[in-house]
């Protein structure tokens, strides 16, 4: 149930670990599974395709994987008893169930049906965003996260004015934590982009369609168009009454499994308990919602040889033509940059949990980050961290910087 990357990733599973049976794939939009993250970056910058590829073609679907396409309806409900995924009037029977409904961009209370007010997260929102870009239209961006700082670079990139408010005092904090969030922030006042931190949105204003945002300190922005980027709430309320357990995503185990017999989860719609960290998690992010959706597909059809789904969280973000890459998590008792200093084109910081290394952060560190997702799961130590992070400032000619600087987190 969902048809993007992370419900495509377990249909293929399913078929590769040999699976012979029926597999309907459920999916709420029109669209064969599309790839996202162009939606935020190449797309709206306007010399990318008009419309996002798809993973895979209608006919190999139906053909070389056999699969039944149900698309352009959500479902309504899930009767576990009967073992049924209800779509509109008609319902579909399952042995195996995989959730993998997604996420929603969260709306702006008040926001109503303004036009030029839009979120990002379909095909049509991006292709209505690139449509007022083409205009020309000046643009306040709500929320700093990387959804609206993509959408950010992205009209900047074509010279148009754009203003993103964020109501925390720093940026990012959830993300990157409080230190560096400043540090990525930087690259919007660097690229003339307005940044307005620790003030919120009053009210949105205009006759029919959007014309000013009023801000709670009583500035007035006028704008033509207005991206509401203030996050993601898990597509779950289809499954009211089921019996499928629900608390910020749906309640899985090691191996994504609910609980409920023949129910699996993946994806941004899944939190389940990380091994790698030994805590529950729940994640936005590309590389996960694809190994999930092939974890739950392999754990659904054979429940006897199901296998815990470990990982260390990776996500990126393009702003400006630089890259951001993050592995790990956030929460971190000592940050310390190994590699170039903050403010220059490129730098690597790593977040210490305790005596291990928790996560790194990388700016322009394409050839870095994964080196450190693999210490990271094999459990390094905080000491092994740091030694290897010389020894690779050591090796590098041109790590744009040769000394260390430690930033203490504010305390949790």
């Amino acid at each position: 149930m969902g048809a993007s990357l992370a419900g495509l990733r377990a249909v293929e599973a399913a078929r590769k670990s040999g699976f012979q049976g029926t597999i309907t794939l459920i999916g709420a939009e029109p669209h064969l599974p599309y790839d996202r993250p162009p939606l935020s970056k190449a797309l709206l910058e306007g010399h990318g395709p008009a419309a996002p590829p798809t993973f895979r073609t209608e006919a190999w679907l139906r053909g070389d994987l056999g699969v039944e396409l149900v698309l352009g309806n959500p479902a309504s409900a899930l009767d576990t008893s009967s073992r049924e995924v209800i779509v509109g009037d008609r319902g579909y029977g399952y042995d195996a169930l995989v959730i993998a409904t997604g996420a929603s961009a969260r709306p702006l209370p008040g926001m109503g049906n303004r036009h030029g007010v839009r979120t990002l997260r379909t095909v049509e929102d991006a292709l209505a965003i690139r449509a007022a870009l083409d205009r020309g239209a000046r643009t306040v961006v709500i929320g700093a996260g990387f959804i609206g700082s993509e959408v950010a670079s992205a009209a900047r990139r074509r010279g148009l004015p754009v203003t993103i408010v964020e109501a925390m005092a720093t940026p990012l904090v959830r993300a990157v934590g409080h230190t560096l969030g400043e540090a990525c922030a930087d690259l919007h006042t660097r690229n003339g982009t307005a940044l307005r931190c620790g003030t919120t949105v009053a009210a949105i204003e205009g006759d029919g369609a959007v014309e000013r945002v009023r801000l709670n300190d009583g500035t007035v922005l006028h704008t033509d168009l207005v991206v509401v980027g203030i996050g993601a709430a898990p597509a779950t309320t289809w499954l009211d009454g089921s019996g499928v357990p629900v608390d910020d995503g749906v309640l899985c185990d090691r191996t994504l499994f609910t609980g409920v017999p023949g129910v699996y989860a993946a994806g941004d719609v899944a939190r389940w308990h990380n091994p790698v960290y030994d805590r529950p998690m729940r994640l936005e992010h590309w590389t996960s919602a694809a190994e999930q959706g092939a974890a739950a597909a392999h754990n659904a059809v054979d429940p006897a040889a199901a296998r815990a789904y470990s990982t260390v969280p990776y996500f990126w973000s393009d702003w400006y033509g630089s890259r951001i890459q993050f592995v790990g998590v956030p929460t971190a008792d000592e940050i310390k940059i190994v590699t170039g200093e903050l403010g220059t084109e490129r730098w690597t910081a790593l977040y210490r949990e305790g005596n291990r290394l928790a996560g790194a952060l990388t700016l322009d560190g394409q050839t870095e980050i994964m080196k450190y997702r693999s210490l990271i799961m094999r459990g390094t130590s905080w000491s092994d961290a740091l030694r290897f992070a010389g020894r690779r400032r050591t090796m590098s000619s041109d790590a744009g910087g040769s000394g260390s600087v430690e930033l203490q987190q504010p305390p949790r």
